[in-house]
């Protein structure tokens, strides 16, 4: 669960945001945020050590995109508790129409 540690920071989810849109440089990635751009070239380094992205050189540009299976491993242990939360969520939703009724 490494990939949970790293989309833990604010700035990678935000940079997996963007990335679910297309692939980017980094440049194109660095503009996105107030960080210097070595900052963001670090997360980039942690989100691809975790296997989350993966980089390809074009020319003098290094491209980033989303590398889809920690994605899926990720989906399918947050599977187990979908149900929790889906139970949760629509027990309240019955218990806000019951308010409502009143």
């Amino acid at each position: 669960m490494n990939a949970l540690a790293a989309l833990a920071d604010p700035t990678r989810q935000r940079i997996v945001e963007l990335l679910a849109d297309g692939e980017r440089s980094a440049g194109e990635l660095a503009a996105e945020f107030r960080t210097s751009r070595p900052g963001v070239s670090r997360h980039l380094r942690v989100l691809r050590e975790q296997g989350l992205v993966q980089a390809r050189s074009d020319g003098r540009r290094r491209l980033y995109s989303l590398e889809p299976a920690p994605f899926a491993e990720l989906d399918e242990w947050l599977a187990r508790y979908r149900g929790f939360w889906t139970n949760r969520l629509d027990a309240i939703e019955t218990e806000i129409k019951r308010r409502r009724r009143r």
